[in-house]
């Protein structure tokens, strides 16, 4: 079972979104917020396996708050969901730890699809944002010297997996992968997991 945390400032469109995961036999709503403040303290209480997260709402933005919410329930990965399908959005959600960004225009059983998809490890963006960001020239080179395990471990860590599970993934120790995060972060010249995510972005890691 798949438990949702619907974030948005609209309660009809929250009311909506739970209607609708309802109707599905492997996804929970298990509750929601209407701002930044509650996202963070129901995804620290409820620990979600995906937390839908609106881009816009009053005071803090939604993609302002995705490093909260992860850090509330590490465990969890987050889908944002946007009026805006300007790529600019897309990438500042993405880099700040997003798994995925989807369009509130797009059918239901696409929004469905985004959830499991997102829930099970992979990185999702709306298919017309996708081509957006493809187009876009992009802004680094892959690193030449990165072995090709590192950069598996980078392709894994900027969609979000944790130590132990690339670990588990890659069937190495935990150690291992601590020591292949460090060695990435040292070529290529970063400290923090959002600049993975923008360099693996940027250098078309991801697609």
């Amino acid at each position: 079972m798949i438990r949702v945390l619907i974030v948005d400032d609209h309660a009809v469109v929250r009311a909506g979104i739970r209607l609708l995961l309802d109707a599905e036999s492997d996804l929970e709503p298990v509750g929601e917020a209407g701002d930044a403040n509650e996202a963070v303290a129901q995804a620290a209480a409820l620990t979600p396996d995906v937390v839908l997260l609106d881009v816009t709402m009053p005071g803090q933005s939604g993609v302002d708050a995705i490093p909260a919410v992860l850090a509330a329930a590490p465990g969890a990965r987050v889908l944002m969901l946007s009026m805006h399908d300007d790529p600019a959005y897309a990438r500042s959600a993405l880099s700040a730890g997003a798994s995925g960004y989807m369009l509130k225009e797009a059918a239901y059983v696409d929004l469905v699809a985004a959830i499991r998809q997102v829930a099970g490890g992979q990185l999702y963006v709306h298919p017309r944002m996708g081509a957006q960001l493809a187009v876009e020239p992009k802004l680094a080179e892959p690193a030449d010297d990165l072995s090709e395990r590192e950069r598996e471990v980078l392709a894994l860590l900027a969609r979000g997996y944790t130590n132990q599970e690339i670990a588990a993934r890659l069937f190495v120790s935990v150690r291992t992968v601590e020591s292949h995060r460090s060695h990435i972060l040292t070529k290529l010249r970063l400290s923090t997991r959002a600049e993975l995510v923008r360099y693996a972005l940027d250098t078309g890691l991801l697609q």
